[in-house]
């Protein structure tokens, strides 16, 4: 028993030097519809250093996008996210136009002159803004898509619509939001006004934070436990509940839910997946659970196994150990730590 207890539970630092610590591959690819996040982390560098060049104008700054590796869709979605500006604003936007740029000009302000200087908008009102049309719903976000003249209008509106404050124009609130082009070839003032709109926090992302990102790694954790146990009489079940295993205030009588429950009918174990590549408290609420779930699991005869990933939760050291210290086995997020996984659980639920 000893040796099968060291072979399935890790130390921190033996999760940490096989975790992956960013979302794989395969992971980004799946139900992009649902999450634009983790391809919008691994393009954000990009995306910061084609805002930082110094540039003369709106058409210099077009021709960098152009001649980058980043799609304009994709530089596009980033601009949304941080003017806090999506699919319904844009929308609004085109229903509006009129009241807004009454001879279709947009009139801004270039970094520091003093002098403005005038857009002319190319393709609205003609064409609608909304986020297919743009490019950057789910679906289009995992295809290369160039610039054209609506991006070229959008993009325009998101750095500069704040700038629009002509007396006779009917300007919505939200339009103020459009303010990144001030920062526009300032590196520092730009990392600092992109600090305080950390896409993380943003309303547009809506189905796409931590919880939803959270669910694409419970999936891809049970497609691989059915994929490689193969067994009939294995049940996964998403959200489920261990016999006599309830909350630490007994009183309640209401049983723990585990992120998932694998059981053949007789055994039960629970699985807690936890994938976060920034920092994020719940992690902190799962240590904190980890001793007295880890008892009562224990006393019951169940077992529970933690697949614990990603650089945001390896920031939480010391929520890390104590559900390391509190687990029947600890995997990483890959093909390798899962097969070790499905190991742990087939040992369990098919020997008597």
């Amino acid at each position: 028993m000893a040796r099968a207890a060291d072979k399935y539970r890790r130390t921190f630092e033996q999760l940490d030097e096989v975790a992956s610590k960013f979302w794989p591959p395969e992971l980004s690819r799946s139900e992009a519809d649902l999450s634009v996040l983790p391809i919008l982390l691994k393009t954000q560098d990009q995306f910061i250093s084609i805002l930082s060049i110094q540039t003369s104008d709106l058409e210099d700054l077009f021709r960098i996008i152009e001649a980058s590796n980043l799609p304009a869709n994709l530089f596009l979605k980033h601009l949304a996210i941080l003017a806090d500006f999506g699919g319904e604003l844009l929308q609004r936007v085109s229903r509006e136009f009129r009241k807004i740029f009454a001879d279709g000009t947009l009139q801004y302000h270039w970094q520091e002159e003093k002098q403005p200087r005038l857009y002319t908008f190319r393709s609205m009102p003609h064409q609608v803004l909304n986020n297919k049309s743009l490019h950057i719903d789910g679906r289009h976000l995992t295809e290369s898509y160039s610039l054209d003249d609506l991006k070229t209008d959008a993009i325009t509106l998101l750095l500069f619509g704040s700038a629009q404050d002509r007396v006779d124009a009917q300007i919505p609130d939200d339009l103020r939001k459009c303010q990144i082009g001030h920062y526009l070839g300032k590196p520092r003032e730009l990392a600092e006004f992109i600090k305080q709109r950390y896409l993380w926090v943003s309303r547009i992302t809506g189905g796409a934070k931590a919880n939803d990102l959270g669910q694409l790694a419970q999936k891809c954790v049970v497609g691989y436990i059915k994929d490689h146990l193969n067994s009939p009489n294995i049940e996964i079940i998403f959200g489920g509940r261990l016999p006599n295993v309830t909350h630490t205030d007994a009183s309640t009588g209401r049983a723990t839910a585990f992120d998932l429950v694998v059981t053949n009918g007789m055994k039960y174990a629970a699985v807690e997946v936890s994938f976060q590549v920034t920092t994020n408290s719940t992690i902190e609420r799962k240590a904190g659970q980890a001793k007295s779930r880890f008892q009562q699991i224990n006393r019951s005869g169940h077992k529970i196994a933690y697949v614990i990933d990603g650089a945001g939760n390896f920031q939480r050291e010391t929520a890390i150990r104590t559900m390391l210290a509190h687990s029947h086995c600890s995997v990483a997020f890959s093909h390798s730590e899962l097969t070790l996984l499905c190991e742990f659980l087939r040992e369990f639920l098919e020997n008597d």
